[in-house]
């Protein structure tokens, strides 16, 4: 797996080095970034902007690229064990996905699962900025059956919903998962009626919606810190 961008890059560089397998560089960079890089004993391969294009498939590489090993999926039973986790219901967007695990990471969830059949992953970590490898992330296919297993090991489910309440209006136990539903659709009825409480967000003059990334951060603020 290929990954691009300076940012990203450098938190990997630093945070995780185990991670690189080979380094592309499309440009000079600074002395102390190439003193890293040297650090890691991995071999530089210089490259030109063409090649690096091709590598980075026409993404924005910033003149840093690199061979990573793939990235390892937690497991459900791991998440279970965790007490703030988010479940992002049939999200497809890897932008949304990945900002979603940005925030989470930043305001103290520690687990995240992804309802879905599969995630591009690789553009869930650019997305995520490396966030994504701070916190354990679990792809399951069959949300129903996942809700009622985080019932089952005493998590509060709730639900991001227009016609929820007021976090500020309910008291928060010390197992809470966060339900976010997709771009379009929002969570299934089906899923909705197996969460305990619905939680919204005040918007002024009728405006009726957020991007999700955006409302998941307001309310699981809102949740870590009522």
């Amino acid at each position: 797996m290929i990954i691009y961008g300076k940012q990203l890059f450098l938190h990997l560089l630093e945070k995780h080095p185990d991670k690189l397998l080979s380094i592309y560089l499309a440009k000079e960079v600074e002395k102390d970034i190439f003193n890293k890089v040297v650090k890691t004993g991995l071999k530089i391969q210089k490259v030109d902007n063409k090649k690096a294009q091709g590598l980075a498939r026409g993404g924005n590489h910033q003149g840093f690229l690199a061979e990573v090993k793939d990235y390892e999926f937690s497991s459900f039973d791991e998440i279970k064990k965790l007490d703030k986790v988010v479940v992002l219901y049939g999200l497809s967007d890897v932008g949304n996905i990945g900002g979603i695990v940005r925030s989470a990471y930043a305001l103290g969830a520690n687990g995240v699962i992804v309802v879905a059949k599969s995630v591009g992953i690789e553009g869930v970590i650019r997305a995520s900025s490396g966030a994504a490898y701070e916190l354990p992330i679990c792809v399951m296919n069959d949300g129903l059956s996942l809700l009622n297993e985080l019932k089952q090991t005493h998590f509060e489910i709730y639900a991001a919903d227009a016609n929820g309440k007021s976090p500020k209006d309910v008291k928060f136990g010390s197992k809470v998962a966060l339900v976010m539903g997709s771009e379009g659709e929002g969570i299934p009825k089906k899923a909705l009626m197996k969460c305990d409480e619905s939680l919204s967000i005040k918007m002024r003059d009728g405006w009726d919606s957020l991007n999700v990334s955006v409302a998941f951060g307001i309310l699981f603020d809102r949740i870590i810190n009522e």
